[in-house]
């Protein structure tokens, strides 16, 4: 189906994003209210919790509001099943009705992970989630959330009331957050806004805000890695991590395409973080879609071009190639540029990887 024609909708939780330096400290105590919920359980990460004072200022705001039932850190990287479970009963034991996702997408993810298997054991709607993200990855946009089993594969689930019920995006709070995380993130955020050019269900209006995060992921990713202190350009990215994954309510979930399907099995395994797999995977899928994409999408990817502010090479081939460059460019500018050896990744791997596609082979050869 064309993405000229179609119908648009918010997610069925999604009440409110809140967004602003210093905004946290109004928009948490209104989107409590708004929900109407009682006792707040804050799913974070060890780093943020133990390096940073991004936590307690949180739990202070809860505090506050007579709403804090506790902090639960010990999701890890790629969210382990088991920290799933840990999870749920932290919940449980708080009396909690509703989760503050703190942090990057192993949080944010880990939570709506959570909230799915409450809701798949008890017949219940999952509970609300308000994420305030500290890094760029868009986890708090999508109605699917992933986990990694017993086995160190990637398990996807999905659900309408998954989506966060609210969405507070705060500069302030971002500041501790590493610079590498935070531009690398910022490479899986153009990864999000690339792919939504070609993956089905996205609608037109939805792409011209790929294109507007595209812009301003390639400037301001470079201008936050030399300052990192520069408050209004984390704003920025913010802002643009969410055009890039505009929230939208599907009537059917709408898997992104090649890079992240190769990221997810990359970083399960492992143990790559998602960010970098974007960083390792975004140029070389763009490459082949001159090749792979509809005509339609073909001419949406080439016209990145024109909101980057690049000339046309004459030909949508030409210019789907020339994208695929400038992103190379843009990542090796950031000094993200590696391969699947310096990760440890066994050449001998890379046919299982590719589980039968030509395509995904001669991307990970390309990247090895």
């Amino acid at each position: 189906m064309s993405a000229l024609s179609g119908s648009y909708g918010w997610t069925d939780t999604l009440k409110r994003v809140h967004y602003g330096p210093g905004c946290v400290a109004t928009a948490l105590p209104k989107l409590i209210q708004t929900l109407g919920v009682k006792k707040g359980l804050i799913v974070t990460g060890r780093s943020l919790s133990t390096k940073t004072d991004v936590v307690s200022k949180v739990t202070e705001i809860l505090k506050a509001q007579d709403a804090f039932g506790g902090v639960f850190t010990d999701f890890g990287q790629h969210t382990p099943v088991a920290d799933v479970n840990a999870c749920i009963k932290a919940f449980q034991d708080a009396g909690a009705d509703f989760i503050v996702g703190l942090g990057g997408g192993s949080p944010i993810d880990g939570a709506k992970a959570a909230m799915y298997r409450i809701h798949e054991q008890k017949g219940i709607p999952p509970p609300p989630q308000i994420a305030i993200p500290t890094t760029l990855s868009a986890a708090e946009y999508s109605i699917g959330a992933g986990y990694t089993n017993e086995s160190g594969e990637k398990v996807a689930v999905s659900h309408q009331l998954l989506a966060p019920a609210g969405v507070i995006l705060d500069a302030e709070l971002v500041l501790p957050t590493p610079t590498r995380l935070w531009i690398s993130t910022g490479i899986r955020a153009l990864d999000h806004s690339i792919e939504s050019l070609y993956r089905p269900l996205v609608s037109h209006p939805a792409k011209i805000l790929c294109y507007a995060a595209m812009t301003d992921l390639f400037k301001y990713l470079p201008l936050s890695k030399a300052e990192p202190d520069n408050v209004e350009a984390r704003q920025k990215l913010l802002i643009a991590a969410w055009m890039s994954l505009w929230p939208t309510k599907w009537e059917q979930y709408s898997a992104l395409g090649l890079s992240h399907t190769l990221g997810h099995r990359l970083g399960a395994k492992y143990s790559i973080p998602h960010g970098i797999t974007s960083c390792l995977t975004l140029s070389a899928v763009v490459a082949v879609q001159h090749r792979l994409a509809s005509p339609e999408d073909k001419e949406y990817l080439a016209r990145s071009l024109f909101y980057l502010g690049e000339p046309s090479t004459g030909s949508i081939d030409g210019d789907i190639m020339k994208l695929a460059e400038l992103v190379a460019g843009l990542v090796e500018r950031l000094e993200l540029k590696s391969t699947l050896r310096e990760y440890n990744v066994p050449k001998e791997d890379l046919t299982k990887l590719a589980q039968g596609s030509d395509d995904a082979m001669e991307v990970l050869n390309g990247i090895f």
